[in-house]
């Protein structure tokens, strides 16, 4: 019996004749008979691999034949983009079956909520904040809503698995499993990711010795066409992306919304028929431009990685890179949407408009080259989730007990009972937490806290930037930083959204609103965002790329020449060593460590206690004062510095007033360091240099 002939006979029927398929992919055919047996699985497949089906096949298949009734299958998403783009095809599935699918994020109204929690679908869409609000809401039916769930799919999982939204995930997950009475089947969807086994590992919390890794191969590196440009600034590359592949549909990926909203009008302003997406424009903004864009030809859309997680725009016959991603991964995740019709190639041409990221995508292309692809290991010490599903769950039950919440952290996040106990007793004496006999409750500091609007901060485990949103007349554009209207008053603002510009009109601070109207001359709009992590292999390739005079097979002649030149300009990519180069004007040396961010953070911390200033530091290097004794750095630090810790995150960090001392120091030490790199740097070679200015 073939893998399809598994399928429910109903199932068969439609796939055949109302789908129209003659034969399913690989994946999909690899993913049915495990999946038809209940193990948990994590499916990898470049973007548009036919991930989707690959799960939901299979579970329809096992809700037909074992009479699943009820909410029985969760699909999670990590953006509502995703979800919206999704509801359609998914729909259309179920009720090939005779079942239903229901949407439900914050974007979904009342009414429609209303209705899902009367008559729940089979399948529910959704996000980890949604299914958290349904939790704590006081007019849920939980163990009705909940208690038929038999499966969860996680599409795009390693976008949930590197950071505290994937712990999020997995305790409500875990929570929900209760209210079922047991614990739900899971999938995961995934592009490649360099540790799926540990990816899958961390989705099943190591509780399923069946779980399954299903990849198949995919094509080797020399099967896609891959260019690198240098057009030395973002006017030039409207210029070549508006005049090259003419015809043809494009998308390109940009490192930033400003970025995109300026490439947009300028693309606009040469004739070329454009559209922008990325996550400050208004939900309906969004929609209408990327139903646009699937449905023409000849057009560009311009987006940020909104466009990278697994959106349906189409069939695509180029994408372009301004700049470049900051991992190997991220560009898998972009070539991907490219080489889907038959006989085509996956494509991908970079356009860099300064060296620094010229020199960057040569070398993360000569990664990808050698089969290079990140790992993704799950977050460690996940102490402010764990502060936040304390309080979750007194909200979901009405009170609970320690021991309750002890039980609850440690399926989820493998917490053990003595740090649970010291984060309850420092929440308890901070007055976020209240205890009255054993029952733990929201103290008054909670409820000041995290009260507000029925609770709403405590459904996500990050923090939403303050912004404004802007409207032209009744028409929601979308939202940018305050810091785009400064001057506002004094003159005119003009900004630029969804690639139009737009005067400021009027400005209602107390509700966070701008009213705007069409304006001629061009604008700008603001959005802060954090730096640019590069990794250790990645700063690493970039110091080899500088240190040698080869030259890749996919440079432009204007790439050749820009390389060729920052090779001659610099001599602090020396083979095996870091370069520790003394600027005697200014007294101060330049230690290039080609470590990446988070190493060169922790190195910075270490060398705080030995400088009256703190260091500067980025992904190459760390700035300090004065010159350095090597001998007795090599002799100190080496050993002495390895016990060193980050005191302060370099952001905000939801929760962190839940948090004692002790577990700010480890959270901060295993989140935004990175001493197995430090220790990397510090072990090899050094060579002084001494110059007359910084370079």
């Amino acid at each position: 019996m073939s893998e399809f002939e598994l399928f429910h006979p109903s199932l068969q029927h439609h796939v055949v004749n109302s789908l129209g398929w003659r034969d399913l992919r690989p994946l999909q055919e690899q993913a049915i008979r495990p999946i038809l047996a209940g193990r948990s699985c994590l499916l990898i497949a470049p973007t548009a691999g036919g991930k989707t089906e690959a799960a939901v096949f299979p579970i329809l298949s096992r809700m037909l034949t074992d009479s699943w009734q009820g909410l029985s299958v969760l699909y999670v998403c990590p953006i509502r983009a995703l979800l919206n783009n999704l509801e359609d095809r998914l729909s259309y599935y179920c009720s090939l079956v005779g079942r239903r699918c229901g949407l439900w994020h914050g974007d979904v109204g009342q009414a429609a909520r209303s209705r899902i929690l009367r008559d729940p679908p089979d399948i529910l869409l959704t996000t980890p904040e949604s299914l958290e609000a349904i939790l704590i809401s006081r007019r849920t039916d939980k163990p009705y809503f909940f208690g038929s769930v038999r499966a969860v799919i996680v599409d795009e999982v390693h976008a949930f698995a590197g950071d505290d939204r994937g712990w999020h995930l997995l305790s409500v997950l875990e929570r929900i499993s209760a209210l079922a009475g047991s614990r739900a089947q899971r999938i995961g969807l995934s592009a490649t990711v360099g540790n799926p086994d540990r990816i899958l590992s961390w989705l099943t919390r190591e509780a399923e010795p069946s779980a399954q890794v299903i990849a198949p191969s995919v094509d080797a590196p020399n099967s896609a066409e891959v260019q690198l440009d240098y057009v030395g600034g973002i006017e030039n590359a409207a210029v070549v992306v508006g005049q090259l592949h003419r015809g043809e549909k494009r998308l390109v990926f940009c490192d930033s919304r400003s970025q995109a909203e300026r490439l947009t009008a300028l693309l606009r302003q040469q004739g070329t028929n454009t559209f922008v997406s990325h996550s400050s424009l208004s939900a309906d903004e969004r929609r209408q431009a990327e139903r646009a864009f699937r449905e023409t030809r000849d057009c560009v859309i311009v987006a940020t990685s909104t466009l990278e997680l697994g959106i349906d725009v189409g069939d695509l016959d180029r994408v372009l890179q301004l700049e470049a991603p900051t991992t190997v991964a991220s560009f898998l995740q972009r070539l991907g949407r490219t080489g889907r019709r038959s006989g085509s190639k996956r494509n991908c041409l970079f356009l860099a408009t300064h060296r620094e990221s010229l020199i960057r995508a040569a070398a993360l292309l000569r990664l990808w080259r050698e089969g290079f692809v990140e790992a993704l290991p799950p977050a460690p010490s996940p102490f402010p989730v764990a502060a936040q599903q304390i309080m979750a769950l007194i909200l979901q039950n009405g009170g609970t007990s320690r021991i309750a919440c002890q039980n609850a952290i440690e399926h989820a996040l493998v917490l053990g009972a003595d740090l649970t106990a010291c984060l309850i007793d420092h929440m308890l004496q901070s007055g976020v937490l209240f205890e009255d006999t054993g029952i733990l409750s929201l103290g008054p500091k909670g409820e000041k806290l995290y009260g507000a609007k029925n609770y709403m901060a405590l459904m996500s485990v990050f923090d939403t930037p303050s912004l404004f949103h802007v409207f032209c007349g009744l028409e929601d554009l979308g939202s940018v930083h305050p810091l785009s209207f400064a001057g506002f008053g004094q003159r005119p603002v003009v900004i630029s959204l969804g690639g139009r510009s737009w005067e400021v009109i009027q400005l209602d601070d107390a509700r966070a609103v701008a009213h705007v109207r069409l304006a001629e001359v061009p604008g700008r709009s603001r959005w802060l965002g954090q730096s640019r992590a590069l990794g250790f292999s990645l700063c690493q390739k970039v110091r080899a790329l500088l240190a040698e005079e080869s030259v890749d097979a996919e440079w432009s002649k204007r790439a050749v020449t820009e390389i060729a030149a920052a090779r001659q300009e610099t001599d602090i990519a020396r083979r095996n060593q870091t370069v520790l180069e003394f600027d005697m004007r200014l007294d101060r040396t330049r230690w290039w460590t080609f470590a990446g961010l988070r190493a060169n953070a922790w190195l910075a911390s270490t060398l705080g206690s030995y400088q009256s200033a703190p260091p500067r530091f980025d992904n190459y290097w760390l700035d300090l004062q004065g010159s350095i004794d090597v001998d007795k750095f090599e002799q100190d630090f080496n050993y002495s510095a390895l016990g060193c810790r980050l005191r302060e995150p370099p952001a905000k960090i939801k929760f962190w007033e839940c948090l004692p001392e002790p577990l700010r120091d480890e959270y901060c030490e295993e989140r935004f360091a990175d001493p197995e790199s430090a220790s990397t740097v510090l072990n090899t070679p050094r060579v002084n240099l001494r110059t007359h200015h910084s370079g």
